[in-house]
């Protein structure tokens, strides 16, 4: 193995050496990823760039760059080895790493944005139409609940009315204001 890798020219050792440490470099990354350790505990460097929510497409991270350096070094040595020049195995290298760095960012970046946090937004329940599920006194006397479809979900919420009239199990209402506090205020849908 060593006279083999004695025997090649500088320009093949350097992309040799490069391809080795950034694929032991990837393979490390991978299966920490797959482990679920890729996380601050085991201090990830991405963490603090992935934490700041006003950088959306991240395209310099750990992770790119090591992919960059993989792809680039294996990339390098098959275009040396199909006979390329030097100059042209540099710029093939270096367009098919760039390339690996924009998938990855783009796609981390998709990733991210199929998260959400879950919190309910009380105002995304405003002009809701729904369903009583325990009465609603009159006159903002006793607070009732309803069951109304809020970001997706059914929810039963706290709700009371201005109407003059208890709203009893089963009336269609329709969400017209929030108080303070988040209880909903309704009225009969007609």
């Amino acid at each position: 193995m060593m006279e083999w890798f004695t025997e090649l020219p500088s320009f093949l050792k350097t992309y040799w050496i490069i391809t080795l440490v950034s694929t032991l470099l990837f393979l490390i990354v991978l299966i920490s990823t797959v482990m679920g350790t890729d996380s601050d505990d085991i201090g990830d460097i991405d963490a603090e760039i992935d934490a700041d929510t006003g950088a959306g497409f991240q395209f310099f991270t750990i992770k790119n760059l090591v992919a960059f350096f993989t792809i680039f070094g294996w990339s390098g040595i098959a275009s040396s080895d199909a006979g390329y020049s030097n100059l042209v195995v540099i710029t093939i290298s270096i367009f098919c790493g760039l390339a690996m760095m924009t998938v990855m960012a783009a796609m981390f970046y998709y990733i991210s944005k199929l998260s959400s946090s879950g919190t309910l937004k009380m105002q995304n329940a405003l002009n809701t139409i729904g369903e009583v599920y325990l009465t609603v006194g009159a006159n903002r006397s006793k607070i009732g609940k309803v069951q109304i479809k809020v970001q997706g979900t059914l929810r039963e919420l706290e709700a009371l009315t201005d109407y003059d009239k208890d709203l009893k199990q089963g009336n269609v209402i329709k969400v017209v204001e929030l108080t303070n506090n988040g209880i909903l205020i309704i009225e009969p849908q007609k």
